[in-house]
């Protein structure tokens, strides 16, 4: 009996120890995962889009900047004044206003037309018909109780070509207001030699750009 008892004891002994090893065989590899989780270096998130270096001016193209549109101006214009981010000057004969605001990322080319009162229904419609049809880039729009021939364009991604051709659009819009309601950009040829006219004043306002 005894010996059966010291048999049982051993056994119990052995398992025990067992128990015990295993224990601290588990505690000591979650201890060596715990210090490799805290040593190796925690992932990033993938950047979001805004965090995102910006593009260079170099891969955007150069932006347009107001000393750069001071002399656009100053090259296709006449009496030029400036106050600010806006001029004033004159264009065959036409006086012409360009605003700009840089925070607001907008530029717009004005050009008088005429008052708004006596203005009627019909005459209304064949200015909403020409913004489809021939107004192109410039269009016709009111405000303080006048018509205005008007380009508008974000400022930064305007380059010369596009204010130059915008500038001779809202001349000819102005020009022909009450006629052909035309930009002059597009010419179909047919013997107009009216048409050809207008067309060169845009190409003669682009050749003034070509020297800055």
């Amino acid at each position: 009996m005894d010996r059966i008892i010291g048999e049982r004891q051993g056994t119990c002994r052995r398992k025990l120890a067992v128990l015990i090893a295993s224990v601290f065989l588990a505690a000591g590899l979650a201890g060596q995962a715990l210090a490799t989780e805290e040593e190796a270096p925690a992932l990033k998130p993938p950047a979001a889009e805004s965090d995102l270096p910006p593009l260079t001016a170099r891969q955007l193209g150069e932006p347009m900047s107001i000393a750069r549109l001071d002399a656009l101006i100053r090259r296709a214009g006449e009496d030029v004044q400036r106050q600010g981010t806006s001029w004033v000057f004159k264009v065959a004969d036409r006086q012409i206003q360009v605003v700009s605001d840089p925070r607001a990322d907008r530029m717009r080319i004005l050009v008088p037309v005429r008052d708004v009162s006596g203005l009627d229904a019909r005459e209304l419609y064949r200015l909403l018909q020409a913004g489809f049809e021939t107004a192109l880039d410039a269009r016709y729009a009111i405000a303080g109780e006048m018509v205005w021939s008007v380009f508008i364009h974000p400022l930064r991604t305007l380059d010369d070509a596009e204010f130059l051709s915008g500038l001779g659009q809202t001349i000819n819009l102005a020009k022909t207001y009450g006629k052909e309601y035309t930009s002059g950009l597009l010419s179909y040829g047919g013997g107009d030699a009216a048409a050809r006219k207008r067309r060169q004043l845009i190409d003669e306002l682009l050749k003034s750009g070509d020297a800055i």
